[in-house]
C-alpha cells in the first residue's frame, strides 16, 4: 500500500483507444484503469499493440471496453512488496491494481516497487529472456 500510486489514471469504458492513448501520453503512463458499471479492467501499451494495431482495428472506433483485460491480476493493500514482485514475476504483469473490499484503491507498478526497493530488481530479471544473449558481451561481476 505504501508504494502504490494512490490516484491511478481511470478512463470510461466507452472512450476510444485513440483517446486512451492521448491520455496515456499526457499523463506519461503505460496503462490506464478502465471503469464501467460492470467493474474495472486495465489497458496497457502491450494491449494496444496486440489487440488494436496488430489486428488493424481503427483506434478511433475501438472502445476501451473492447480490448480491456477484465480478469486482472490484483493484490490487496496489506500484502508485502516482496509478495507483489513475486506475483508480478509469476503472472508476467507489470501492474497490479490494489483492491480493498472490492474497491480499487490504487495501482502498484514495477517502477513503484523498484523506486522503494531496488534490491528486488533481481527477482524481476529472472522472467526476461535476453534475445541473442550469446552475442552480447556479458561481463563477469566477480
Amino acid at each position: 500500500m505504501d508504494a502504490m500510486t494512490k490516484s491511478p489514471i481511470i478512463v470510461n469504458s466507452n472512450l476510444s483507444i485513440k483517446d486512451c492513448c492521448k491520455i496515456m501520453l499526457k499523463e506519461s503512463v503505460g496503462g490506464v484503469i478502465v471503469k464501467d458499471k460492470n467493474g474495472i479492467g486495465i489497458i496497457t501499451e502491450k494491449d494496444i499493440i496486440e489487440k488494436v494495431v496488430a489486428k488493424n482495428l481503427d483506434p478511433e472506433k475501438t472502445t476501451a471496453k473492447k480490448i480491456m483485460t477484465k480478469n486482472m491480476v490484483i493484490i490487496s493493500p496489506e500484502k508485502d512488496i516482496y509478495d507483489a514482485i513475486i506475483k508480478m514475476r509469476d503472472k508476467d504483469v507489470r501492474r497490479l491494481p490494489v483492491i480493498h473490499d472490492g474497491e480499487l484503491i490504487g495501482l502498484l507498478t514495477e517502477k513503484d516497487i523498484l523506486k522503494i526497493e531496488p534490491s528486488l530488481f533481481d527477482l524481476l530479471v529472472e522472467r526476461y529472456e535476453i534475445r541473442e544473449e550469446d552475442k552480447k558481451p556479458i561481463k563477469n561481476r566477480y
